[in-house]
């Protein structure tokens, strides 16, 4: 019979052991962070207040900004204070939250996405019949299912992880709480929940991804069968920001989950993550800002109430 001790926190090792790095990492992330938190804020204080942002696919925009911004509250600012206090231990209920949270907000950016890309589809494919079918309230039912079925996902997620027993090295080599990790960790001989939690995850993943590949396989087919290329080009316009912010959460999120695990985690494995958490909630608005005119005049006609002598 081992001798196993139980474990009521973790260490994470975040991206160095000496002090002064460990500072450094942690006021570039607060400037990331503080960046995330007003460009997404700004998008959805412009949607919120603009009427003629009053559309599904700026709906949609919103509650993927709120979902991003979310995203990286959970483990931007723990690392920022553990960097400063030089502390980086956590317990273990910190770490089931910040699993619980994560793993929510990223089912629910997944479901925004999906949703996203059928409002793309009804649009371009179905234009005279778009406001019937991306009523308001078929939008709020879309996006209350993406909140609730996200947050139905993390907790059995978090469920199925913690019902696993930790002994042993208690370390994280990661600046977060990650499955991964938790997973070497562990010292369960039945890990079926988990695996169970796992598959449920892959299955939703993919009837998405399924969902997604089906709707711009028909968008495509439609948009070249438009006479003009100006009207080409304008079909597309609207597709190239969401296609954009989807290829970028989808390829680092493959990135990270889906490369071959490693006994030792690498400084490389670290940056993937950061990656995977940052780069997204930081791209989504630059995306959007800068390709779509909408967001612009809607940013000038704010400046002009507030500054009319500018």
């Amino acid at each position: 019979m081992p001798n196993v001790s139980r474990i009521t926190g973790f260490i994470l090792t975040g991206f160095s052991d000496i002090q002064e790095i460990q500072t450094v990492c942690g006021v570039f992330f607060l400037v990331m962070y503080l960046e995330i938190l007003m460009s997404n804020f700004l998008i959805i204080t412009l949607i919120s207040l603009d009427l003629q942002l009053q559309t599904p696919m700026f709906f949609f925009l919103k509650n993927l900004s709120l979902f991003d911004v979310l995203l990286v509250s959970v483990p931007i600012p723990n690392f920022f204070v553990n960097s400063l206090t030089h502390n980086n231990s956590i317990w273990i209920l910190g770490c089931a939250f910040q699993i619980l949270f994560m793993t929510s907000f990223s089912a629910g950016e997944i479901f925004i996405l999906t949703a996203m890309s059928y409002d793309r589809y009804i649009a371009i494919c179905c234009p005279l019949h778009y406001e019937v079918i991306m009523s308001s309230g078929t939008c709020v039912l879309m996006v209350a299912v993406s909140w609730v079925t996200g947050a139905l996902f993390g907790t059995v997620y978090t469920a199925g992880t913690f019902s696993m027993s930790f002994c042993g090295s208690n370390v994280i080599p990661q600046f977060f709480c990650d499955i991964p990790s938790l997973l070497r960790i562990s010292c369960s001989e039945t890990l079926g929940v988990i695996y169970t939690s796992i598959g449920i995850g892959m299955c939703l993943c993919m009837s998405c991804f399924t969902c997604v590949v089906i709707s711009y396989f028909y968008i495509f087919s439609t948009v070249l069968k438009i006479p003009t290329t100006k009207g080409q080009s304008k079909a597309f316009a609207t597709c190239i920001p969401h296609l954009t912010v989807l290829t970028v959460f989808i390829v680092t999120a493959c990135f990270v989950y889906l490369k071959p695990p490693s006994d030792a985690p690498s400084i490389t494995d670290r940056l993937l993550s950061v990656l995977y958490t940052v780069l997204p909630p930081a791209f989504n608005p630059l995306v959007y800002s800068l390709r779509n005119s909408d967001v612009k005049c809607a940013m000038r006609r704010l400046l002009q109430n507030h500054f009319p002598s500018g």
